[in-house]
């Protein structure tokens, strides 16, 4: 009796086994059993318009993973108007999870016939990246920068200090306080308001009291306004001893910046850190 039940015990726990090993996901969980929803792309890279000038290709980074990251990637448009053709590309992707293991990245393409030429229109792909045959080599489409397909002039013109600022990587919401600009040299004092609860509407107005700031000097360059160097104080001496050439015209008169705009943080001396350091009860 106690050998039958031996011999059945033993069968049970090779037929477990078997099945463990049948399974074959080591623990970890198949492709097919995770949500898969609809996504965009990371970027997209390029567009090439074809002879019939209506035929789009469109390339884009996508999910890429040993087992498969992604099905159905298509491109549609989805409007037309104010001569700006609209398209999405969109695809599906267990990619959100990562025990799907797409963590890495592939470049595909997908193809789309619009219903008429492009023409002279701008292609809008989603929502952000921009194309333009305009100066374009084709079959290429011109991917177009930040400023839009046909950026204004470097000058000394709003647009173009708006293109300043971001060279400068200023942060967002930033105010322009000060331009002195002849054209090729330019320098622009700008600032932005910040505070613990800055752009909370239910705080009280004190949240958004203080700002910073700073202050840029840029040369002009074919592509926009090119940053030289940023200094908070006055006169020429920083901005000429990183470009000797530029005017001292425009920076002679200039005051240094407040210093609540541009508050200086020196490094604590080492025996002021030694007497802030807490105490073993102090710790948590």
């Amino acid at each position: 009796m106690v050998a039958a039940l031996c011999a059945v015990a033993a069968v049970l726990l090779l037929g477990a086994c078997g099945t463990q090993v049948a399974d074959g996901t080591d623990g970890a969980t198949p492709t097919e059993s995770l949500p898969w929803t609809i996504t965009e792309p990371f970027r997209v890279t390029g567009a090439q318009l074809a002879d019939d000038q209506r035929t789009l290709t469109l390339t884009a980074r996508i999910p890429d993973g040993k087992k498969p990251c992604v099905r159905a990637l298509k491109a549609v448009r989805t409007a037309a108007e104010n001569n700006t053709v609209w398209v999405q590309i969109t695809f599906s992707s267990p990619s959100g999870d990562k025990q799907s293991g797409c963590t890495g990245q592939r470049t595909a393409s997908t193809r789309l016939r619009l219903p008429e030429p492009l023409g002279n229109q701008k292609l809008v792909v989603d929502n952000d990246t921009q194309f333009t045959a305009d100066g374009a080599k084709l079959p290429a489409l011109r991917l177009c920068g930040e400023l839009g397909c046909h950026p204004a002039p470097t000058g000394c013109t709003t647009a173009s200090y708006e293109q300043a600022l971001i060279a400068a990587d200023a942060p967002m919401h930033t105010y322009r306080n000060a331009e002195h600009c002849d054209g090729k040299w330019l320098v622009l004092d700008f600032s932005w308001r910040t505070g613990p609860v800055c752009g909370d509407t239910t705080a009280s107005p004190s949240g958004c009291a203080s700002q910073l700031g700073d202050r840029w000097f840029f040369r002009a360059k074919p592509a926009g306004w090119a940053p030289i160097t940023a200094s908070a104080a006055g006169g020429c001496k920083a901005v000429q001893r990183a470009e000797p050439a530029f005017p001292t015209a425009l920076c002679a008169g200039l005051a240094p910046l407040s210093a609540s705009l541009h508050p200086s943080y020196p490094p604590p001396s080492a025996s002021a850190s030694a007497s802030a350091s807490p105490t073993a009860s102090q710790l948590p």
